[in-house]
């Protein structure tokens, strides 16, 4: 029944740009804290940003600050990331990910609901 789906990813060259998507059904979209992680390969999975469950706060890892941005529309039960002037180490698979208590969080086991990931490739 929950389902959680991301797209918008793809391949782009440094300094470029990609849209996120991240698209929510089966919960109560609104009381969720909905965060992006990243994960490349032989790497630990990474918090890359996070937005409270009303829009209000958001949160980014200070590698991405500047450069990318959260928002959400609860009407749309959707969070999306915008990612610009894009850099070769960003390339990952994106997850969206979903939180039900006590505000955002880095830590992966904090979240409730997954997405299955959407590709990122930053390359020349």
């Amino acid at each position: 029944q929950v389902q959680i789906v991301e797209s918008g990813g793809g391949l782009m060259q440094p300094g470029g740009s990609l849209r996120l998507s991240c698209a929510a059904s089966g919960f109560t979209f609104y009381y969720y804290n909905i965060a992006w992680f990243r994960q490349a390969p032989g790497k630990e999975r990474e918090g890359v940003s996070c937005i409270s469950s009303g829009g209000s706060i958001t949160y980014y890892t200070d590698s991405v600050k500047g450069r990318f941005t959260i928002s959400r529309d609860n009407a749309k039960n959707t969070v999306y990331l915008q990612m610009n002037s894009l850099k070769p180490e960003d390339t990952a698979v994106y997850y969206c990910a979903a939180k039900s208590t006590y505000g955002c969080s880095r830590r992966v086991n904090d979240y409730n609901y997954w997405g299955q990931g959407t590709q990122v490739t930053v390359s020349s």
